[in-house]
C-alpha cells in the first residue's frame, strides 16, 4: 500500500494534487506546527500577469499551535472581500462559472479551524478530480514523536508498504536515514508543471493554485493535468 503525508495547505498547487492521485492512502498532518508565512493559510493567483497572494488571516494566540489549532479570524471581512476579487480575476475565464464551488467552502463560517478550512478545499477539488485515495488525519492517529522517528510511526500505523515523498523532503529523509530504520520503499515525487493557457497572463507563471488551474482548464482539464 502506497502512501503520502503532507500537511493541508490553503488552496495548494496542482502538484499537492498528483502526489494524492498517486497513493492508496493520504494523510493530512494537521497536528503540525503552524508556520506564519508559509502556504499553510496563503497561496497565489495571477494578478495583472504577475503572481498575487490570497490570505485567510488567523490568530496567532501561542507560537507553537498546530494547523488544527489555528483560528480563523472570524471578525475579518476577509471571506467577502476574497470572493469579490475572486470574482474579478476570473469573471471572463473560460470556466469561471466552477468558481462557485470553491468560494462556497470559503464562505463556509462553520469553519472555524485553518485546517478545517483547508481540508475542506482540498477535498471539494478531490471528489470533482476523481481522486479515490484514503484519507486519514494525523491527529486522529495520536502518534507521538519528531520528524522521520514519527513519521515511521505512522507508515507503520496504517502498514503502509510504500511511502511517496515531495523532493523537498529528500534532505532530512536521507539525513535522518529514513531507508535505514525501515523496510518501508522510499520513492520521491517527480511530478513538474505543465504550461497550461492562463487568460490574461503574457508569460506562463508556474505552481499557482489548483484554482487558476481550474479556472483555465475545468475539471476534466485539471484532472488531466494532475495525472
Amino acid at each position: 500500500m502506497k502512501c503520502a503525508i503532507m500537511q493541508p495547505t490553503f488552496l495548494p498547487w496542482s502538484g499537492y494534487f498528483n502526489l494524492m492521485a498517486s497513493v492508496d492512502v493520504f494523510v493530512f498532518l494537521d497536528d503540525a506546527q503552524f508556520q506564519k508565512g508559509s502556504w499553510h493559510n496563503r497561496n497565489r493567483i495571477p494578478l495583472n500577469g504577475k503572481p498575487h497572494w490570497l490570505t485567510v488571516p488567523v490568530k496567532h494566540n501561542t507560537l507553537s499551535q498546530s494547523i488544527l489549532q489555528t483560528e480563523i479570524n472570524m471578525q475579518s471581512l476577509w471571506r467577502e472581500k476574497m470572493v469579490r476579487q475572486l470574482q474579478q480575476v476570473y469573471a471572463r475565464h473560460p470556466f469561471s462559472s466552477e468558481l462557485m464551488a470553491f468560494t462556497d467552502v470559503i464562505n463556509d463560517t462553520s469553519y472555524i479551524s485553518l485546517a478545517e478550512l483547508n481540508i475542506a478545499l482540498i477535498q471539494m477539488v478531490s471528489n470533482r478530480i476523481d481522486i479515490n485515495c484514503q484519507m486519514l488525519r494525523s491527529s486522529e492517529l495520536k502518534i507521538k514523536g519528531v520528524r522521520t522517528e514519527r513519521l515511521l510511526a505512522m507508515l507503520n500505523a496504517i502498514s503502509a508498504t510504500h511511502y511517496l515523498s515531495p523532493q523537498g523532503a529528500e534532505s532530512y529523509l536521507t539525513a535522518d536515514g529514513f531507508s535505514q530504520q525501515s523496510e518501508v520503499s522510499l520513492a520521491y515525487q517527480t511530478f513538474e508543471p505543465q504550461y497550461y493557457p492562463q487568460k490574461k497572463s503574457t508569460d506562463f507563471i508556474p505552481k499557482l493554485s489548483i484554482l487558476d488551474v481550474v479556472m483555465n482548464m475545468g475539471w476534466h482539464g485539471a484532472k488531466t493535468y494532475i495525472k
